[in-house]
């Protein structure tokens, strides 16, 4: 299992097309996909439970993954974060 720790820093954080882009990265994976806020844990591959722990900017959150490509995605997932922070610059 490899684990990440992300902080938000685009102006608009992590609401619907954005969260949408990273629904459709982490579901090319095989490998299982979470994102941990708090105490909250959700399947990093569900629109809605990524949009359930509100994630706005300077959030910072724990990006799990455990499977045979876990590396593969979380580097994938770590580009799509730098590349969503840098949009509104």
């Amino acid at each position: 299992m490899i684990t990440r720790e992300l902080t938000i820093n685009n102006k608009s954080g992590l609401h619907a097309r954005p969260a949408s882009l990273w629904v459709q990265a982490s579901s090319r994976f095989r490998s299982k996909i979470q994102i941990k806020r708090g105490d909250s844990v959700v399947d990093g591959k569900s629109i809605l439970g990524i949009l359930s722990l509100g994630l706005s900017t300077g959030s910072v959150f724990e990006l799990l993954a455990e499977g045979d490509d876990e590396a593969e995605a979380v580097l994938t997932l770590e580009k799509l974060m730098f590349d969503l922070d840098n949009q509104d610059r």
